[in-house]
């Protein structure tokens, strides 16, 4: 992927992101996006209180990937790396 293409879904993303960070901030925590694959599979990384939290994988499928396919539909998976 060209790196001028990355930097633009990236940005796509995060402004999907920006849409659910509000919750993960109340609870003190925030997700980056580290990379994306070839395969437009999205790498993030949970911080803050949302890196332990037992809720993290209903927050992916329930509020990160609906945001993120909902603006990026290119985008096939989400999947942290921590």
């Amino acid at each position: 992927m060209l790196e001028q293409a990355k930097s633009d879904l990236i940005a796509q993303i995060n402004h999907a992101l920006d849409d659910v960070r509000p919750h993960l901030k109340s609870d003190g925590g925030d997700i980056e996006v580290v990379d994306i694959t070839d395969e437009m599979t999205v790498k993030v990384k949970w911080l803050g209180n949302c890196q332990n939290c037992n809720m993290s994988l209903m927050t992916m499928k329930a509020g990160i990937e609906v945001a993120i396919k909902a603006k990026v539909p290119a985008i096939q998976n989400i999947e942290a790396v921590n």
